[in-house]
């Protein structure tokens, strides 16, 4: 059964299928050079076709955060963060490993990839601190 609010098309497809598989990627206009996230066929900065799958650094800043409250016995808590990455472009998800109200704007993440049982691909964030931080590209 389709959900009527997700995205289709060939760059949602393509890009779920990378996650499913654990890969997070964004996409990088041709025409423009800027990133570009949520996957999408045209480039909204500049129009152009050509957009391709990149490896993000996975770094970024937390920009905006909120807590949304559930019973404990729904899960308890979560936060829901706005995320900018280091390449210039931002998503909703989420910021684990520290109590959800802990989450703080401008603090650094690292994105990861978590596949469901069901098989299904989503990137979290965890907090980047002195002693996890590592520059991009560094092994």
């Amino acid at each position: 059964m389709s959900d009527a609010n997700e995205p289709t098309g060939n760059a949602h497809q393509a890009w779920q299928r990378a996650l499913d598989e654990g890969r997070f990627l964004i996409q990088r206009c041709g025409g423009c050079a800027q990133a570009v996230f949520q996957p999408r066929e045209l480039c909204p900065h500049c129009g152009h076709g050509r957009l391709a799958f990149e490896a993000p650094a996975g770094t970024g800043t937390v920009y905006a955060t909120t807590v949304v409250r559930r019973k404990p016995a729904e899960g308890g808590d979560y936060n829901v963060a706005l995320i900018d990455l280091d390449e210039g472009c931002r998503l909703m998800s989420r910021v684990e490993g520290v109590p959800p109200a802990e989450v703080r704007i401008g603090q650094r993440v690292a994105a990861r990839v978590q596949v469901s049982k069901d098989g299904k691909g989503l990137v979290l964030f965890d907090p980047l601190t002195a002693a996890t931080a590592t520059p991009a590209g560094a092994a």
